[in-house]
C-alpha cells in the first residue's frame, strides 16, 4: 500500500515537473519569438540604412517604413531598459543597499520587494 502511495506521489511530481517545463518552454518561446522579431527589425533597419547611403536612395514608402521600424525598435529598447532598471538593486562598497527610492517604490508596487 505504501508503494502505491509513493508511486502515485512520484507520478504526480513528475507530471507537475513536466507541466512546469512546458510552461517555461512556452514562456521562453515567447521571448525567443520576440527576440527573433526584433532581430529582423534591426536587420531591416540596417538594410534600409545601406540603401539610403547608396546612389539609389530610398523611396517614399521605404522612408516611411524605416521611420516606423525605428520607432518600434526604440520603444522595445526603452521597455527592456526600464525592466532592467526596475529589477536592479544597488549596493555600496560596504554592502549597504543604496537603490534609489523611486526604484524601490516601483519594485514594491510590482511585488518584487518586501521592504
Amino acid at each position: 500500500m505504501v508503494d502505491d502511495y509513493q508511486g502515485a506521489a512520484d507520478k504526480e511530481k513528475t507530471e507537475q515537473a513536466s507541466h512546469d517545463d512546458q510552461a517555461d518552454a512556452r514562456s521562453n518561446q515567447g521571448l525567443t519569438d520576440e527576440n527573433a522579431h526584433m532581430q529582423a527589425v534591426r536587420q531591416r533597419i540596417n538594410e534600409l540604412a545601406a540603401k539610403a547611403k547608396s546612389d539609389a536612395g530610398l523611396t517614399e514608402a521605404e522612408t516611411k517604413e524605416r521611420a516606423e521600424l525605428r520607432q518600434e525598435f526604440l520603444a522595445n529598447f526603452k521597455k527592456a531598459f526600464q525592466s532592467q532598471v526596475e529589477m536592479m538593486q544597488v549596493f555600496d562598497k560596504e554592502g549597504n543597499e543604496v537603490t534609489p527610492d523611486k526604484v524601490r517604490k516601483i519594485q514594491r508596487e510590482k511585488g518584487l520587494r518586501d521592504n
